[in-house]
């Protein structure tokens, strides 16, 4: 499967890859690779709703190029002990650049403050979640992964935030989905 996701030869793959450890190894570096470009290049933009929906964008087809990853991540996790360690050190990553993106999106008055300690850290984690399963669970149900699937699965996790949104924030969000106020 990882050949013929690479479109190359089983023979060649194994040419440069003694052992499957090794190769996805390798991928999974190469992955993370592009994500950490993209998260570097986020302190450069102005933080709106739409470019947090352009971000979520950009990762959700970024995983579909990935796919073999995402949709086995359990058993890859399980297995390879240097991807796990580090996709657990990424994990606190990703908590802290949610912890940022809510405070920036409280600062511009587009999202509310939380109501309890622990409210933030529920969203982020059901956020989180979501990210790293949509994908699997789009196999589950044989769902085609397809422009407007990846689109909607965006919006999806988007819509997350609708309920902490301050009537700022909504209006802003009324206006980058239109399609969803009918």
């Amino acid at each position: 499967m990882i050949a013929l996701e690479l479109k190359i030869s089983s023979g060649n793959l194994n040419y440069h890859f003694k052992k499957r450890e090794d190769i996805l190894e390798a991928l999974y570096f190469e992955m993370v690779e592009a994500f950490d470009a993209r998260v570097k290049q986020l302190g450069d933009k102005q933080i709106t709703l739409e470019t947090v929906k352009e971000d979520i964008l950009l990762s959700l087809n970024r995983m579909v190029e990935y796919r073999f990853f995402w949709t086995d991540l359990y058993n890859l996790l399980r297995l390879n002990k240097k991807i796990k360690s580090h996709f657990q050190n990424v994990y606190h990553n990703r908590l802290k650049g949610y912890e940022y993106l809510f405070d920036v999106l409280i600062e511009k008055n587009l999202m509310r403050d939380f109501e309890f300690s622990k409210e933030s850290q529920f969203l982020i984690e059901r956020m989180i979640s979501y990210s790293n399963t949509w994908l699997y669970n789009s196999f589950i149900y044989n769902k085609s992964i397809n422009e407007d699937y990846i689109e909607l699965q965006s919006t999806n996790l988007l819509v997350m935030l609708y309920p902490y949104l301050t009537n700022r924030g909504k209006h802003q969000y009324q206006k980058l989905l239109p399609n969803y106020f009918e």
